[in-house]
């Protein structure tokens, strides 16, 4: 949809194109507020779940239920979005994406069964798969291309710093109030967000749109929806079953695949029907490039994002909400870079800052390899800090290199694709880290003793079984939690290596991004970015 630049509402102003004005301003915040709902429910709730078993009675993996819901309301409703945005307007459908996610946020803290809790999980993430699109959507719209990177710098704050705080905030509210206020606290940030974004978006101008594609929905939706469910059963199959390739894991991903396979030619023949997911995208070189750099980016990011907490929780007997605090460093050293890389990546293109902030990273994490029980916390604490301010300087700018040079047609197709892309990747760095920790610790002698010995109790005919088996000697005995707690250090460093080469990975795609100032233009008919 493209509409005359004096009506459309995503125009940008025409005065100074070089630093974001108020009104862009006023729009970020609207878009941040939304952002920070959706990035932070995921990590909060996480921190829940060992609450959510008590308070239900229920496994693990029936509370696991409460994030996996989500995670596939999500995937069905990101490929809608772009169509709906063009439809009926960024405005409407931001107002209901957030009245969405409230309500749901509200159900979440009254249910009274894990079966209400998980129903109302799968409605708060109908509201929260469209918050990050739509915020991209909207902000590349109002600050217009050359100042791209500023946006994305501002929306990338609870895009960075959500899964470092969300512990934080979850261990926080749990301790000191209940599991109903991990939902609750959306309750009034939604009502500002609706309050705030009723007055300062402005008013839809929506054109007619192309055709709904109907069959496009029924393979896309449900094809992530079981594909991601297969990849986040993994971790859970591993852990229970001894392999991560079990019939549903398999059955379900294998199925995904084929929906999502068959969407592809499907979506390149319609000429007449606003594709769920524009895949001719692709033709555009910046957009290919950062889709690449991303993917690798997210697993890793993602991935490791999962290990940080669990080190310093089952290594160090830090609670959840020390833990949450040890990571903020890393929320400090993003907060440094991000606007600095946001203002380089619209003067000098984001591939320089890029490869930068993936070197700096690359650094922070590399030194995670050295992990021991016993690291001085100095130490780790100056590599999450390094890794934040190499992470401030790449997410964002990819972001910037894939939608600068699109059109304001597409823009709201491009923050879809970026935005579907990016929880595939998270999911599969995911599941990825969690089976190689998983394998990590199975493969421990120590870790089988001390399950053994925790077994065995004050049984000293079984201690002495168990010594005898494994080979381990009175003073290796004594010396058991150390012991212990070695091996899982080595299991975390381990995985830290991979982490580590597929940061470096991003340095391959990160080349061929832009390393000069895009050049675009502006059509004076319909407000639509001409790239040259």
């Amino acid at each position: 949809m493209t509409s005359p630049a004096s009506a459309d509402p995503a125009t940008p102003a025409t005065g100074d194109g070089d630093r974001l004005d108020k009104r862009v301003l006023m729009v970020a915040g609207v878009v941040v507020l939304g952002a920070i709902m959706s990035i932070l429910d995921i990590t909060v709730v996480s921190v829940g779940l060992e609450t959510f078993q008590r308070e239900f009675d229920a496994t693990a993996a029936q509370v696991a239920w409460t994030m996996t819901g989500y995670t596939l309301a999500l995937a069905a409703v990101i490929p809608l979005t772009g169509w709906a945005a063009d439809r009926f307007g960024t405005k409407r459908l931001y107002l209901l994406a957030v009245a969405l996610f409230t309500a749901g946020s509200l159900l979440c803290a009254a249910a009274n069964s894990l079966e209400m809790l998980v129903t109302f999980r799968v409605l708060q993430g109908l509201g929260g798969g469209m918050l990050m699109p739509l915020g991209m959507t909207i902000l590349t719209r109002a600050a217009g291309p050359d100042r791209v990177g500023r946006v994305m710098a501002v929306l990338g704050i609870p895009m960075l710093l959500g899964p470092i705080f969300g512990p934080i905030l979850g261990g926080w509210l749990i301790e000191n109030a209940s599991w109903h206020w991990i939902f609750l606290i959306n309750l009034p940030i939604g009502i500002l967000a609706i309050a705030y974004a009723m007055v300062v978006l402005p008013k839809d101008e929506v054109e007619p749109s192309e055709t709904f594609d109907f069959v496009g929905m029924l393979l896309l939706s449900p094809g992530l929806a079981l594909f991601l469910y297969g990849v986040s059963s993994i971790p859970q199959a591993k852990s229970e079953e001894g392999t991560a390739w079990t019939g549903e894991v398999l059955g379900t991903m294998i199925l995904g695949a084929l929906l999502i396979i068959a969407f592809v030619p499907w979506a390149l023949r319609r000429a007449n029907v606003h594709p769920l997911v524009e895949l001719r995208l692709l033709k555009n070189k910046n957009m290919t490039v950062a889709l690449i750099a991303m993917s690798l980016f997210a697993i890793a990011f993602f991935g490791a994002s999962l290990l940080f907490p669990l080190y310093f929780q089952q290594v160090r007997g830090e609670d959840a909400f020390e833990a949450g605090l040890l990571l903020a460093p890393q929320g400090v050293g993003a907060m440094i870079t991000m606007p600095i890389a946001g203002f380089l990546a619209d003067k000098i293109g984001p591939g320089k800052i890029v490869l930068t902030g993936i070197a700096v990273i690359t650094v922070g994490m590399a030194m995670f390899t050295q992990l021991q029980a016993d690291t001085s916390y100095l130490y780790l604490l100056s590599a999450l800090f390094i890794m934040g301010l190499g992470m401030g300087g790449t997410m964002m700018p990819i972001m910037t290199a894939a939608l600068a040079t699109l059109t304001q047609h597409n823009v709201a197709r491009g923050s879809t694709l970026l935005n579907i892309q990016q929880q595939v990747a998270a999911s599969i760095g995911t599941a990825l880290f969690s089976v190689i920790l998983t394998d990590g610790m199975n493969d421990s002698k120590w870790l089988k003793v001390g399950g053994a010995v925790r077994q065995a109790g004050n049984d000293q005919q079984a201690i002495a079984a168990i010594m005898e088996r494994f080979g381990v000697t009175p003073e290796q005995l004594r010396n058991l939690e150390s012991l212990v707690l070695g091996d899982m250090a080595d299991a975390f460093a381990t995985v830290f290596v991979v982490a580590t080469i597929l940061v470096a990975c991003c340095l391959i795609p990160a080349a061929f991004l832009p390393r000069k100032k895009v050049q675009v233009d502006t059509d004076p008919e319909h407000g639509v970015a001409l790239v040259h």
